[in-house]
């Protein structure tokens, strides 16, 4: 049999994947970003951290909207790519009349962006989507891709989207400024369509995070800690070289993360408990950071330099902590991370102000707390507000935390 041929075969089983997958693809639930990605544009870039459904937003987009005959979707940890360039798979199938490649967890294919940045530039009829959830293998790019590719991150759910894609409901978007300003008229609004807002949110704290809580909410924190697991172990290695030992560190360093207060963290205190140097320990926040395992959230009024120490770190969503907190999360803990995943989602940029808790756009200060919380920390400023746990109104500049979780 000539290699041609043995090609051809090969091909056929790469789209008889692609068809299969594409056939269990359901489009009743869309992410909110599928309606934002300019779909049209040449080459596109998908970032997101693993289990957020990059790969099922690619392949909605495929079903509902493109000829299957001109598309292909391809998963570059196929074993295919062993023996096979993705510039020879894609050059036959632009020779058969193929119009729009999709390639998942690029990431995974050595040198992925020199090729890419090949076939955009000499074959300008293709259309070009990748997607990877290794922020830090995507960052390191020999070739010239800034120009080429339109990035978009893909977040983990929202509130909003948890309770869409569980109950099947459609539910409305609103801005922060409705939900600052009109917050009673948008509670009245959501009632209709959302029996218990305080039920709802507290299913989401624990198991709301990922659309794979689909397959089973019993082992939904055994799957994440197994995704944690995946990501400390595999992709970090596979991206930046790695002291040994340095995973489990960085585990140990998760967990006194999910069982802690919200403060200011003492970064020489931290590193003893981690048992590892000042120095160190600030660049494994820097790196689970580029993980999408946390945040760290830095003050205004500071860069982002790698040695300046955050003031305060969160763990990347509250799924997160109740995987690793061992029943034991800390509810402050909860609350803020809660508010400030749910504004880095929507695109706020978040920073640590004054008074407070949280500075969002440089413009809103807002403080996140229980039942009893008083405004007086923030009373000075007329753009100050309180997020509430455990109310489902709120009055005047006292909003209900759950609210903040319909922003995007």
């Amino acid at each position: 049999m000539s290699c041609f041929r043995i090609f051809e075969g090969t091909m056929e089983s790469l789209i008889n994947k692609y068809r299969s997958l594409l056939s269990q693809i359901e489009s009743k639930f869309v992410r909110k970003l599928a309606n934002e990605i300019n779909w049209e544009a040449r080459a596109v870039c998908i970032e997101g951290a693993r289990g957020t459904g990059k790969s099922t937003l690619m392949l909605q987009h495929i079903k509902e909207n493109l000829p299957l005959d001109e598309t292909l979707y391809l998963s570059a940890d196929d074993l295919y790519f062993k023996q096979h360039t993705l510039t020879e798979v894609a050059e036959r199938f632009y020779q058969q009349g193929g119009r729009y490649l999709f390639l998942d967890e690029v990431h995974k294919y050595t040198d992925w962006q020199r090729e890419v940045k090949n076939l955009y530039d000499f074959y300008p009829k293709l259309r070009l989507a990748v997607s990877g959830s290794s922020i830090i293998a995507l960052q390191r790019s020999e070739a010239d891709l800034s120009r080429r590719l339109l990035r978009y991150h893909l977040p983990e759910l929202s509130l909003r989207e948890f309770v869409s894609l569980k109950d099947a409901v459609e539910l409305p978007v609103f801005t922060l400024v409705d939900v600052l300003e009109s917050h009673s008229q948008l509670v009245d609004e959501l009632k209709g369509k959302l029996q218990s807002p305080l039920k709802s949110f507290q299913e989401y704290i624990t198991f709301g995070a990922y659309p794979f809580f689909l397959e089973g909410q019993a082992d939904y924190l055994t799957r994440l800690n197994q995704l944690i697991n995946v990501i400390i172990d595999y992709d970090l290695p596979e991206a930046k070289s790695i002291e040994p030992g340095t995973q489990a560190k960085l585990k140990k360093l998760l967990y006194i993360l999910s069982t802690a207060v919200p403060f200011t963290p003492n970064i020489t205190r931290l590193a003893e408990q981690v048992g590892t140097s000042r120095s160190r320990l600030l660049e494994m926040l820097n790196l689970l950071e580029k993980a999408q395992l946390i945040f760290n959230l830095r003050s205004a009024s500071f860069g982002i330099s790698l040695m300046n120490k955050p003031e305060k770190v969160f763990l990347h969503n509250t799924s997160l902590i109740m995987a690793l907190a061992n029943g034991q999360p800390n509810k402050g803990n909860l609350r803020e991370t809660f508010f400030y995943t749910q504004l880095v989602g929507a695109g706020h940029r978040i920073t640590y102000p004054k008074r407070g808790d949280f500075l969002i756009d440089n413009r809103y200060t807002v403080e996140v707390g229980g039942k009893s919380k008083g405004a007086k920390q923030i009373a000075a400023s007329d753009d100050s507000y309180l997020a509430i746990d455990d109310i489902e109104y709120g009055t005047a500049r006292r909003i209900p935390l759950w609210l903040f979780g319909f922003l995007y």
